[in-house]
Formats: structure tokens, sequence, C-alpha cells
């Protein structure tokens, strides 16, 4: 899609799911609503059902977008917190049977890895320095002559 000084937008990942379930049910949806006016049916079983049908189309939509999009944007909290050094946060019910569950484990395994790393790099400059770190000079001069 441009815009008119030259910019182009795309749909949001959210927007693209909606559009999609949209499209998916739009011959159903058509077929039914074209039924139930070409038919014998009275205006108030119409209008009804008319209403209840394209609620339910457009409800059913919304939570396909939720289902997929939620799971995302906890993955995305998941690894924003990881980039700022939170490594005590976990994606929970993750699943090793589809896609998505894998992506979360692997998220989870990388955090328990970094947590790892950070807590042997913290243990490592606790121990005390070696002697020619703590006391650099005497073993200058114990060597200069060699």
């Amino acid at each position: 899609m441009e815009l008119d000084d030259g910019r182009s937008t795309r749909l949001s990942h959210g927007q693209r799911v909606v559009l999609v379930s949209l499209l998916a049910g739009l011959p159903a949806t058509l077929l039914s609503l074209v039924l139930i006016w070409t038919l014998d049916f009275s205006p108030k079983v119409q209008w009804t059902v008319t209403v209840v049908l394209l609620l339910c189309w457009g409800g059913l939509s919304m939570a396909l977008r939720e289902q997929v999009v939620r799971p995302l944007q906890t993955l995305s909290n998941l690894l924003g917190a990881l980039r700022e050094g939170d490594y005590s946060i976990r994606a929970r019910g993750a699943k090793s049977d589809d896609a998505l569950g894998l992506a979360m484990l692997e998220a989870n395994a990388l955090g328990e890895t970094l947590r790892e790393q950070r807590l042997d790099a913290l243990e490592a400059s606790a121990l005390p320095l070696p002697l020619f770190e703590r006391y650099p000079r005497a073993f200058q001069r114990s060597f200069v002559g060699c």
C-alpha cells in the first residue's frame, strides 16, 4: 500500500491474521447470507441470522488473532528481558510438539545458558587475583635482570 508521500505501509502481523481469517470465512458467510435472504424467511429471522452470523465471523477472527499474536508477544517480551539482562523470566506452557513451542523452549534454554554464564563470570571475578596481577612491580623487578 502506498501513501501519498511515497512511503509504503504494511499491515501488522495481527491485522494480516484477521484479514486472512476473514477471507477464509467469506465464501461460507456469503453463501449463508444469500440463502437466508433468498429463501422464504421472515425479515426478523433474516436480520437475526445475519447479525449473529456476522458477529460470530468477526468474533472468531479476533479470537484467532489473539491465539496467534499473544504467544508471539510473550516470546518478544522474553527476548527483550534477556537482552536487558533479566534471566529470571521464562515462557510457561511451551511444548515441543509445535514450532512456536520449540521457539519458546529454545528461548528458555538461551536464558538459562546466559544466566549460567553470568554466574560463572561473577564467580570468576570474585576469586582472588593471582600474585602477579596483585603485585605487578614485584614481578617486573625480579625479571628485569634475566
